[in-house]
Order: C-alpha cells, then sequence, then structure tokens
C-alpha cells in the first residue's frame, strides 16, 4: 500500500509542478491541460528514476523522508518534462 501510495503523490506532485513550470515559462506552456498531462508523467517518470537512483521512495513504508522524495521527485520530474516537451512544441512550431 504504501507504494502505491508514492506513486500517487509523485502523479500529484508531477502534474503541479508541471502547472508551476508552465506558469513560470509561458512561452512553452501547454496550457492547464497539458502542462498536467506532461507533469503526471513527467511526475512517474522522475520518481522512478529516483527509485533506479536506490533513493527511497516509499516502498519501504510511510514516513516523512519518503513522501518528501516523491513530492520532490514527482514535481521536477513533471516540471522538467513539461519544459522539454513545450521547447520541443516551440521548435516544430517555426
Amino acid at each position: 500500500m504504501g507504494n502505491a501510495l508514492a506513486v500517487i503523490i509523485q502523479l500529484v506532485s508531477g502534474a503541479a509542478g508541471g502547472n508551476i513550470a508552465g506558469s513560470l515559462m509561458k512561452n512553452q506552456s501547454l496550457g492547464t491541460v497539458g502542462n498536467s498531462i506532461a507533469g503526471i508523467i513527467g511526475g512517474g517518470l522522475g520518481g522512478q528514476l529516483l527509485g533506479m537512483l536506490g533513493m527511497s521512495t516509499g516502498s519501504g513504508g510511510l514516513d516523512i523522508g519518503s513522501i518528501i522524495g516523491s513530492i520532490a521527485g514527482g514535481g521536477v520530474g513533471g516540471g522538467v518534462l513539461m519544459i522539454i516537451i513545450g521547447f520541443i512544441k516551440k521548435a516544430l512550431g517555426k
């Protein structure tokens, strides 16, 4: 159950990270729905990447460290993926 909660936290924080990145970088923004979708995907990937690097993201239980790790991994992953997709979309639009 702890692992499923970690994934949910990563996805939600990824959506938030995507929307925060979109509001900060308006030229790369994909709109609220696009930012959220890119953020959710990036949040899931960011959390998995942290897990592969050996950083606990909730598999050992529900402690404050794993919650913070899930939020950080999801938020950063979501923001980064939204920015990358925004740059690609802008480059293809020219």
